[in-house]
């Protein structure tokens, strides 16, 4: 069971093979690095990031999203969110993990039959503003997974608290995420979710149209250890890297954003995680960069961001948002 649990998406993070949870819907947050936990936007898909970006500032919303991820994964999702009253504001949707066809082997390594694993995630979040500046709130996950004949069921919780200064343009977040644990396993092995608590801020440049965001992961453990080609390597020689400079930006991410009014964002980001992990597949200059933008006009909203982790696949991701409420009145 254990090959075919090993996905694409455990190449990012080697932490679980539940890894897909990491992956953001929000085409902004990904535009910012695949992290965007103090993106203040009234966009519902930053539910998943941090649930406490959900307020009753996004009135009435729906929110369609796709993304290809790298070579023949594509996952879509749709999410609904509205205001409940004036200080908090709930949402629901679901998502679609599909990763493309495999050849299945058996124990002794004979190929079988074709399969194609599949995740699909129900979503619900909350959230209440506790102060004028401070805000929590809380997601809950409901996983089903099905890879050839193995299928399981697990639960998984986020709970997220904001501090926004309007008045100073900064944000500042903390997020408790996927904790929880499977209720039905694929086989008799048990199958941890990435837990993780993560640490956001995102400031604006003085009176500039920038911003600047980090975002610091993986906070459950200092040493997070990688494999890299030497470039005189004939072979497959790999080196195992470890040093405090390695660990230290491994769990750090960075976005800078342009905004010049709220109807227009673009944004460069730069995760040097996955820029490294990359490093043993083959990847190129551009890997742990991602770009994006996105664009609001009456009502309706698209956002897209791109990114390429190694030197032949590419990860692309589309958001469409529409305020049902602004479009009634």
């Amino acid at each position: 069971m254990s090959a075919i649990c090993a996905l694409p998406l455990s190449a990012e993070t080697g932490s679980s093979s539940y890894d897909f949870l990491n992956i953001p819907t929000s085409a902004h947050a990904y535009a910012l690095g695949g992290s965007g936990i103090a993106v203040i936007s009234d966009d519902v898909s930053l539910a998943d990031q941090n649930p406490a970006l959900l307020g009753p500032e996004i009135e009435q919303q729906v929110a369609l999203g796709y993304m290809h991820y790298m070579a023949s994964g594509n996952f879509a999702g749709v999410r609904f969110g509205m205001a409940a009253g004036d200080n908090s504001a709930w949402a629901a949707g679901i998502r679609y993990l599909n990763y493309g066809s495999l050849t299945e082997f058996d124990p002794s390594g004979v190929a079988g039959g074709k399969f194609s694993p599949t995740d699909i995630v129900f979503e619900g979040s909350y959230s209440h503003d506790i102060t004028d500046r401070w805000r929590g709130g809380v997601n809950l996950n409901l996983i089903y997974s099905h890879y050839s004949v193995y299928s399981a069921f697990a639960i998984s919780v986020d709970l997220g608290v904001n501090y926004y200064d309007e008045e100073h343009d900064l944000s500042l977040s903390m997020v408790l995420k996927n904790a929880g644990g499977q209720v039905k396993r694929f086989d008799q092995a048990y199958n941890r979710l990435p837990f993780d608590v993560q640490i956001g801020y995102m400031q604006g440049l003085g009176h500039s149209p920038f911003s600047l965001a980090i975002t610091a992961r993986n906070l459950t453990r200092w040493n997070l250890p990688y494999y890299s080609h030497p470039k005189d390597a004939t072979g497959d020689e790999q080196v195992l890297k470890s040093s405090f400079f390695s660990n230290f930006f491994r769990h750090l991410t960075f976005g800078l954003q342009f905004q010049p009014s709220e109807k227009f964002y673009l944004a460069l980001g730069y995760n040097y995680k996955q820029a490294t992990d990359m490093s043993s597949y083959q990847r190129n200059f551009f890997s742990g960069f991602s770009i994006g933008g996105g664009l609001n006009v009456r009502g309706f909203g698209v956002g897209v961001a791109y990114a390429m982790p190694h030197k032949s696949a590419s990860t692309l991701m589309l958001n469409l948002n529409c305020n049902i409420w602004e479009l009634m009145n």
